[in-house]
C-alpha cells in the first residue's frame, strides 16, 4: 500500500552550511534503507514556502497568489512516497526519517480511487 510521509517544520541546512554534508548523509541513509526494503517510490524536498504560488478558482475566475494560501505555524518541507506492506512498516520508516528528530512526519495512506489515472 502506498503511504505519503509529509515532512513538516524541518529547516534543512543550505549546501554552503557546514552542517549540510551530515544532514545529506542522514537523508541519503534513510532513502537507502527504504530502497533496501523495497518501499522507496520517491522523495521530494520542497523549496521554501516563499516560493509557493497558490491557485484557486471561484465563480469561474482563476486567482493566482504568490506565497502560501494559509498563515500557519507549520511549513511543509517535503514528501516521501513509500510502498509499505502495512501501516506498521510506514510508521517504523517514518520514525527512522531523520527529519522526525527535528520536525514532524505525518503518515497518510494514499487513497485508491477507481477510474483515477496515474495510480500505482
Amino acid at each position: 500500500m502506498l503511504y505519503l510521509l509529509v515532512i513538516y517544520n524541518c529547516d534543512r541546512p543550505e549546501p554552503d552550511d557546514p552542517a549540510f554534508p551530515d544532514a545529506l548523509a542522514r537523508v541519503n541513509a534513510f532513502a537507502d534503507e527504504c530502497r533496501r526494503r523495497g518501499a522507496f517510490v520517491s522523495g521530494h524536498p520542497l523549496q521554501g514556502e516563499h516560493t509557493a504560488t497558490t491557485v484557486s478558482v471561484r465563480e469561474g475566475k482563476t486567482l493566482v497568489t504568490d506565497g502560501p494560501f494559509l498563515e500557519t505555524h507549520e511549513h511543509l518541507g517535503g514528501v516521501y512516497v513509500l510502498d509499505c506492506r502495512d501501516l506498521d512498516e510506514a510508521l517504523e520508516l517514518a520514525a527512522l526519517c531523520p527529519m522526525a528528530a527535528v520536525g514532524t512526519v505525518e503518515v497518510r495512506p494514499v487513497a485508491a480511487v477507481p477510474g483515477l489515472a496515474h495510480q500505482a
